[in-house]
């Protein structure tokens, strides 16, 4: 059996566009067949169903050439926490390693890199009247006004999220008026209690990223992927999901990047000739809180995106790390 305790798992992260699955599907043809990749995706959006142009979810051929895993596992009513995911892959990681191979996590969802990481205290749990009154409270005054608010109770949380982050807001001022503590607090106490982040199946320094050096070449690349989208029936999906009559605009999964932008549209309050326009700036927004997530993360290898051949340079820095540990099929 193959051994993997030196390297329980090896993961590929980065902001949206940068390349990482096509850098996952190069690595798993790298190393089969002696040593079998299973993907395990770290990506929020990923885990809905019938949520696949918007999502750039990997295609069907890509699908079939590795085994994928956390794709496709909720409904768009459902949501999905970080804790799960910590959960769901820890299970994964074993089931995997049973079967022989080497599990690569692979997305851009860095909370769930970190809850991963640094492990998950004990947040209070969601109070539906504590997110009533901030609900009616958003509609009133507005959500960039609410991270006004929580700027004045968690400047740390506030900074590191856009103003229109509605989601995230509500969930950071019902920490704070639920339990009084900041949910930076939360945070906080990961990095000083090593026992939180025992026994972590990626290691920081498992983790390979790649990052651009220059945005300009990054932007370029969200453009061109979100006309992709577009030009391949992204509204057309939108619709259908419309068309069921029980999603919300207030939904984790309908407040993807895109998915907000297009659902405002349809209804008509914002104009369908900026969808475009509201999208890629929306998801360079995304792209830009990513990069501040991974720079928190120092240990981690970084790969040049905007780089000739950045896909292959990581794949041979990833192939060598494995060598390295000692795993053999």
């Amino acid at each position: 059996m193959t051994d993997f305790s030196s390297l329980p798992c090896v993961a590929i992260a980065g902001p949206t566009a940068s390349g990482k699955t096509a850098a996952a599907l190069q690595l798993a043809a790298r190393l089969a067949p002696k040593l079998p990749v299973e993907i395990i995706s770290v990506d929020s959006a990923l885990v809905y169903r019938g949520m696949d142009i918007g999502t750039a979810k990997p295609t069907r051929d890509e699908l079939a050439q590795v085994p994928h895993h956390l794709i496709d596992i909720l409904d768009p009513l459902e949501a999905y926490s970080a804790a799960e995911f910590v959960n769901d892959t820890n299970r994964l990681i074993a089931e995997i390693h049973a079967r022989g191979a080497l599990p690569v996590l692979v997305g851009g969802t860095m909370l769930y890199f970190k809850a991963l990481i640094d492990g998950i205290d004990d947040m209070p749990a969601a109070d539906p009247l504590v997110r009533a009154r901030l609900d009616a409270q958003a509609a009133e005054i507005g959500w960039p006004a609410m991270h006004a608010e929580l700027a004045k109770v968690d400047p740390a949380t506030a900074a590191r999220l856009a103003p229109g982050d509605s989601q995230r807001i509500q969930r950071a001022l019902e920490v704070w008026h639920v339990s009084g503590q900041p949910l930076s607090s939360f945070h906080s106490r990961q990095s000083t209690e090593p026992a939180k982040s025992a026994g972590s199946p990626l290691a920081a320094n498992a983790l390979y990223s790649l990052e651009p050096t220059d945005r300009k070449w990054l932007h370029e690349r969200i453009a061109q992927r979100f006309h992709a989208m577009l030009r391949s029936g992204f509204l057309d999906e939108m619709q259908q999901l419309r068309a069921r009559g029980d999603l919300n605009p207030d939904l984790p999964s309908m407040r993807c990047v895109g998915y907000r932008q297009a659902w405002e549209s349809m209804d008509g309050t914002q104009p369908m000739s900026t969808l475009a326009e509201r999208g890629i700036a929306a998801t360079r927004q995304l792209a830009k809180r990513q990069i501040t997530w991974l720079r928190s993360m120092p240990q981690r290898h970084v790969v040049a995106c905007d780089q000739a051949d950045a896909g292959t340079l990581l794949v041979d820095a990833l192939v060598a790390r494995v060598h390295a540990s000692g795993i053999t099929a």
